[in-house]
């Protein structure tokens, strides 16, 4: 795809968010093909454990309706520093799930490189996908002009707290500047609550925090320039937002020890008391808030501010993909769209949808209809470790956890990203 066009992706794509066996071969390698008519399909995806339930169910239902047996195997919480290469391993390997959740951007496109994951185009028509989905999120998982995913989340990142960690500091209201986010995070170290619930294991949930704090130190111009390699990290604006990804560990605002921590473990400590916030999305109401029991009304979510003329959040899409080998590769395309219709994906829980007819319900989702309708609506810059291809998201990882671990200066910082950048645009 064009990777100018997807960090074009505006906040109208964000309104809305098996192992065992191996699936039969197909000599073609687009999809639309006969295969072997195959019976038996593998879904494989990162649902996280408290919904995985729901979605097993749906998909229970699609194999009633059709007189198929679907194995459905997910593996949650590692997020794109290791789903992707379990996912390729699987496939190199010569065996692979028929159809596969994958984020789009860099994360997805090497699949269609590589001609691992079908030509949709075929069933585009059939389905009718183009007038369901929302155009930018089509383009989030077009790739050269080949349509080789169907989208169906719209995913941004902003902040969601507890109203009784921000009332036990003092904090009134969420922050409208980044002067008064430091503020509040002061005031929370001071109440003896630890402010934002971020872990660094794997990479990617800590890399929210610095891709924010970019966007408030570069702007969002320099910000997408840096992001395809058209300007050098290794300039003032990036040394700043590396300084301040340290000050944030240094003066506690972020758990003891961060680096090592779980995502899975610490994302939802605002909802279990042991912090005030989190950087993530609309998915935490249903699988953070509500699958813990409590209530939406004690909790809210606000969009970090950046100080921007433009006020933007990270975001990305996601959606499904055919393997251009599956046995059935109808039958998985007709799993796809049945998942995507607005009852599958309400009763999934998912709160980002962005197919038409599936935004969140106010009286069931109240938080994320509040984002869908404010925030939700605003542009966004694309998540780093889409953005990025995966070994260059490596290196990047790498890098910001040595600056939080002191082993690299944020000066040395930026000038290393610069080197990272260099070999990819190579």
């Amino acid at each position: 795809m064009n990777r100018r066009g997807f960090l074009g992706l505006s906040g109208a794509a964000a309104l809305a968010t098996g192992l065992a066996a191996c699936t039969g071969s197909s000599s073609s390698d687009r999809a639309g093909g006969s295969g072997t008519g195959s019976k038996t399909l593998r879904l494989f995806t990162y649902e996280d454990n408290s919904t995985i339930d729901l979605l097993k169910a749906q998909v229970k239902a699609f194999d009633e309706k059709n007189g198929t047996t679907t194995t459905v195997d997910s593996l949650p919480g590692s997020g794109a520093a290791v789903y992707p290469d379990k996912l390729r391993t699987e496939l190199l390997g010569g065996k692979g799930p028929d159809v596969w959740r994958i984020w789009g951007g860099q994360i997805g496109a090497p699949f269609v490189d590589a001609k691992q994951a079908a030509d949709l185009s075929a069933f585009y028509t059939k389905f009718g996908w183009d007038s369901k989905l929302s155009p930018a999120a089509v383009e989030g998982m077009t790739f050269d002009g080949v349509k080789g995913g169907v989208p169906f989340i719209g995913a941004g990142i902003g902040g969601w707290y507890s109203k009784a960690a921000f009332s036990k500091a003092g904090i009134s209201a969420p922050p409208k500047t980044y002067a008064e986010l430091e503020a509040a995070n002061a005031k929370l170290v001071a109440a003896g609550i630890t402010p934002a619930s971020l872990g660094g294991k794997y990479g990617w949930d800590i890399m929210r925090l610095f891709e924010y704090l970019l966007e408030v130190s570069a702007g969002p111009g320099l910000h997408d320039k840096l992001l395809v390699g058209a300007e050098s990290w290794d300039r003032p604006e990036v040394v700043t937002a590396f300084t301040n990804f340290k000050k944030w560990q240094d003066q506690k605002w972020l758990p003891e020890g961060a680096v090592g921590l779980d995502p899975a473990d610490v994302e939802n400590w605002y909802v279990q008391g042991k912090a005030a916030y989190t950087l993530t999305g609309a998915w935490t109401e249903a699988q953070g808030i509500q699958a813990a029991g409590k209530k939406s009304e004690d909790f809210g979510v606000f969009q970090l501010p950046t100080d921007q003329s433009q006020a933007r959040h990270s975001g990305f899409v996601e959606g499904y993909m055919v393997n251009a080998k599956s046995g059935n590769p109808d039958m998985a395309a007709a799993l796809i769209d049945f998942l995507i219709q607005p009852a599958s994906l309400e009763a999934v829980k998912v709160t980002n949808a962005i197919v038409a007819g599936a935004e969140p319900d106010k009286a069931a989702l109240p938080l994320s209809y509040e984002w869908s309708q404010g925030p939700g609506k605003q542009p966004f810059y694309t998540i780093q470790d889409q953005a990025l291809p995966k070994k260059q998201a490596d290196q990047y990882f790498a890098i910001q956890s040595n600056v939080l671990q002191g082993k690299t200066t944020p000066a040395d910082a930026a000038k290393k990203m610069q080197d990272v950048i260099k070999a990819w645009k190579k």
